[in-house]
């Protein structure tokens, strides 16, 4: 079994892995050939997508579960 400390590092690195590869690729797409009218429906995508991958990593790490 993984500690708890060592579980919370670790998912806390794959989250910051995680949140640059997908801001970063929002990015790109937004600035690039789509322009941002094009790429807003994808950054609308990627706020739900983050916003769940942040109360997953509370919901698992942060809260204490009885």
């Amino acid at each position: 079994m993984i500690s708890n400390r060592n579980r919370m590092l670790l998912a806390l690195l794959a989250s910051a892995l995680m949140f640059t590869f997908i801001i970063g690729l929002a990015y790109s797409i937004s600035t690039g050939f789509a322009g941002f009218w094009g790429g807003l429906p994808f950054t609308c995508i990627v706020i739900v997508v983050l916003s769940m991958a942040s109360y997953d990593f509370w919901d698992e790490c942060v809260r204490k579960k009885k």
